[in-house]
């Protein structure tokens, strides 16, 4: 701003030169006092080199093709490797940055003094072998803002955020978060509509990096009102879950399907005929859901995982216990992501969709076992989650009221959103109630 004031000035008083020249000079000297802050360095002071990893890449090929020695090399890596092992972690596809002195720009053997490796668009690994080397791992800043918005359903959810240039992760929360064993969002009608009180995430205030969480929401649906209130009811397992004005929780104790909007495409059939085998009856006992390879595929409920291997038919697969009446499996997995013996959440990622073993297509087959017999998931009479306590829902009661008060005095907008927001720092967020 001081620059566009300075620029106005000058434009004004053309006619005298002397003046003119001071203030370029002034401006000038603005230009180059301004900094680039990056992974903590201010990159207008140095040349820059960003790269992805390619295949085939290594910390050594990459150094060496900067004109550093493998001497030199291996004595950053082994320096290194306490903080981050860079011989073996590097990913292919993940960014990385040189940065180069600019007091050895006329050196036709410039070599870097930095290496910056971005494991997440959060989290990076600094290697600085400038003078001695150093290592350590960092992360950008985080700005949450926080924000309302409301919507009007005309064909479905995903058109109706799309209109208001709203990120599409509302939806997955609404529907596999929130509201899913409440609401049928492939069955939504024409004017339902929704309110909802949520948090957006930005990297160094710029880089949007999806929806953070949902505080707080309110569905009008087949003529029923259902609110939703966000509240953390264990907090060393961090377990947070969505209940209703009355402290109902809205979870079941298993989700629908292991797939956010996967297609159904094989029910649980013992009576299945299938053409390749002459019509003869062979027995489906799972229930798959089509979803391109590599999605991402979640516990449908807390447990302990008992097997996590390849055999047969199943190709890659996880298989979870429960409690003692309920287990489920995992079929056709490209890969785990759960050892045996680990507990893992609603919600984890346990492996991603694949085609091993007997598969005609990217798909999961999801095997429900109730008191050791397979059966169909879709015909059982599911227990809710974990109810709150006697002893927090009087605490939950008390921490809804202002929330349920700002969203009720939410007014719908069908054509925008509201323009509400609210910027506040990781530091100054709190732990939900």
């Amino acid at each position: 701003m001081a620059i566009t004031a300075i620029a106005v000035f000058v434009f004004a008083c053309k006619e005298d030169n002397s003046t003119e020249e001071t203030y370029e000079k002034e401006i000038a000297e603005i230009a180059e006092e301004e900094t680039i802050l990056e992974f903590g360095y201010d990159l207008k002071q140095y040349e820059f080199k960003r790269d992805t990893i390619k295949k085939g890449d290594t910390f050594g090929i990459i150094l060496e093709r900067n004109n550093i020695g493998y001497p030199k090399i291996y004595q950053i890596a082994e320096k290194a490797k306490d903080t981050f092992d860079i011989a073996t972690k590097l990913q292919v596809g993940k960014p990385y940055t040189l940065l180069f002195s600019k007091e050895n720009l006329s050196d036709s053997l410039q070599k870097p003094t930095t290496f910056i490796y971005q494991e997440t668009l959060e989290e990076y690994v600094v290697i600085d072998f400038k003078d001695s080397i150093q290592a350590y791992t960092s992360r950008k800043p985080i700005t949450y803002v926080q924000k309302t918005a409301t919507g009007v359903i005309e064909n479905n959810i995903s058109e109706t955020l799309e209109k208001k240039g709203l990120s599409h992760m509302l939806a997955y929360k609404m529907a596999d978060d929130i509201y899913a064993w409440t609401i049928d969002f492939r069955r939504l009608q024409k004017g339902d509509r929704f309110k909802v009180m949520y948090t957006d995430k930005y990297i160094d205030d710029t880089i949007y990096a999806g929806v953070h969480n949902v505080k707080a929401a309110y569905f009008e649906h087949n003529g029923d009102s259902l609110y939703a209130f966000e509240f953390k009811t264990d907090s060393v397992k961090n377990i947070i879950d969505y209940f209703n004005e009355d402290a109902k929780n809205l979870r079941r104790a298993f989700l629908k399907m292991p797939v956010k909007f996967g297609r159904l495409s094989s029910r649980y059939n013992l009576k299945r005929r299938i053409a390749y085998y002459g019509y003869k009856v062979r027995p489906h006992k799972g229930t798959d859901f089509a979803a391109p390879i590599g999605t991402p595929i979640m516990a449908t409920a807390n447990g302990t995982v008992v097997e996590s291997r390849r055999r047969g038919g199943n190709g890659k697969y996880v298989k979870i216990r429960h409690n003692d009446t309920y287990s489920t499996q995992y079929l056709h997995m490209k890969a785990q992501n759960v050892k045996k013996g680990q507990f893992v959440k609603q919600g984890d990622i346990i492996g991603w969709v694949g085609m091993t073993g007997n598969s005609g297509g990217p798909h999961v087959c999801y095997r429900f076992w109730k008191n050791g017999k397979q059966v169909d998931p879709f015909r059982q009479k599911l227990p809710e989650a974990k109810p709150i306590s006697d002893s927090l829902k009087v605490r939950y009661l008390e921490y809804i009221k202002p929330i349920k008060q700002q969203l009720d005095n939410i007014h719908f907008l069908e054509a925008e959103p509201i323009e509400q927001e609210n910027t506040i720092t990781e530091d100054q967020i709190t732990d939900i109630q």
